[in-house]
């Protein structure tokens, strides 16, 4: 097999991806389609500061491009159910519905871009061309875009975050050092799911009892492999909590899905669908994950290490110095967001592309020097959600509840959004 090397300027990660079995280098690699394209401009723009709003979960920015970008192509291929209803000929241009769907749902989530996405769009209408076909693909596009934001103006996003008041007693999440700075996105339980009936709709069985064995166990792991200055923790285990750490772990499962739709070689809808029904599952998932954060506020591994002598547990020690290897994250620990959202990225690659089985590596201009380099999407996946215990981020059992529960939302969402419709249409 020939290894592809793609590496995404501005991005937070440069990829390698190397298929197998039925995955070959695109022949047109130099050149990706509208699709990836787009999605490349999307994660360009995340990465810029205060582009998205800090009250606005940028996977919800994610799906509603590419649901809008898939809606525009299949209204026009077929062959698969549209996520809203849309009709178009189909003699006018995939591509310039493509770009166009993506222009303008960009240009209405991040008006403050505008220069960066309409240059991105004048590059795409110089690399499609002209002619009736193109006009009625750019109408078909701003059709389908307008459709999905209009569906989700009331889907509660914009919904101000209440204030969360911790309660007292062991477990229960506290704010967290150093800042002490009131946890994010206590509202997102609360907005409404793109393919999910409800954000509780897979909710985790609650967290184990502080004073459980399995409770134990999770908290002695944490207290020795997750401390800044571990002498347990080794030092590749060290290069996977500072790795997957270092860039927002959505945009990375992108960057994975561009590599591997090139790898693949998929047509403009295949790509259209597989990044519909991605961000889609990672948007979902993050709801789902936060409900199950803000329904049971458990406390993050530095609030019950310092807390342990007084947790009613009395085969857990305290260190009231003990420190993370990485800043603790601003919200309750259960469940993990990166197994959550590793997981559900990764069951839906695996189910869209029909194998588990895929030669990969990672690397981040960030990080010279570490490379982390998997045979399959679930390895990854294992991977992204072990480093948050080796970043002292969270218990195992955080990290299992978020895994089991990506696996559901996954598999859910390209169980019932997006199938094969009869007859093509």
């Amino acid at each position: 097999m020939t290894k592809m090397l793609l590496t995404v300027a501005l991005l937070c990660a440069s990829l390698s991806l190397q298929g197998i079995g039925s995955a070959h280098a695109s022949s047109n690699a130099s050149q990706p389609d509208q699709v990836i394209q787009w999605n490349r401009t999307l994660l360009q723009i995340l990465q810029t500061p205060s582009a998205q709003p800090a009250t606005i979960h940028p996977t919800r920015s994610m799906a509603i491009v590419h649901l809008a970008i898939y809606d525009a192509v299949n209204a026009i291929r077929g062959g698969h159910a549209p996520y809203l209803v849309l009709h178009a000929p189909r003699n006018v241009s995939p591509e310039a519905a493509a770009a166009a769907a993506a222009h303008t749902a960009l240009l209405s989530l991040f008006p403050n871009q505008q220069s960066v996405i309409d240059a991105k769009f004048q590059d795409s209408l110089s690399q499609i061309g002209g002619g009736a076909h193109v006009r009625e693909g750019i109408r078909v596009g701003k059709e389908a875009a307008n459709a999905i934001l209009a569906a989700r103006a009331d889907d509660g996003s914009d919904s101000t975050p209440p204030v969360f008041v911790p309660q007292s007693g062991p477990g229960e999440y506290q704010l967290t050092p150093p800042n002490f700075k009131q946890p994010v996105f206590t509202n997102w339980p609360d907005v409404r799911p793109f393919a999910l009936e409800t954000g509780d709709q897979f909710r985790p069985p609650p967290p184990p009892a502080v004073t459980s064995p399995r409770s134990t166990t999770d908290f002695d792991e944490i207290k020795s492999l997750g401390e800044i200055n571990s002498t347990t923790r080794s030092a590749d285990q060290t290069d996977i909590g500072r790795f997957w750490g270092a860039a927002p772990v959505q945009n990375v499962w992108n960057q994975i899905a561009q590599t591997a739709g090139m790898s693949f070689d998929n047509s403009l809808e295949q790509n259209a669908r597989m990044f519909a029904l991605l961000d889609t599952s990672l948007a979902d998932g993050v709801i789902a994950l936060y409900d199950s954060k803000y329904a049971y506020h458990r406390w993050r591994p530095v609030t019950a290490v310092r807390a342990a002598d007084n947790d009613g547990n009395p085969d857990t020690t305290g260190d009231p110095n003990w420190t993370p290897l990485a800043v603790t994250a601003l919200d309750p620990s259960y469940a993990g967001a990166h197994a959550e959202i590793s997981q559900s990225a990764a069951a839906i690659l695996r189910d869209f592309f029909g194998t588990d089985r895929v030669d990969f590596s990672l690397t981040n201009p960030g990080l010279p020097g570490i490379v982390r380099s998997f045979q399959s999407f679930s390895q990854a996946s294992d991977e992204a959600a072990a480093s948050r215990i080796y970043a002292g981020q969270h218990f195992r059992y955080d990290e299992d509840a978020g895994q089991a529960l990506g696996d559901e939302v996954g598999d859910f969402v390209f169980d019932n959004i997006l199938g094969p419709v009869p007859h093509g249409r």
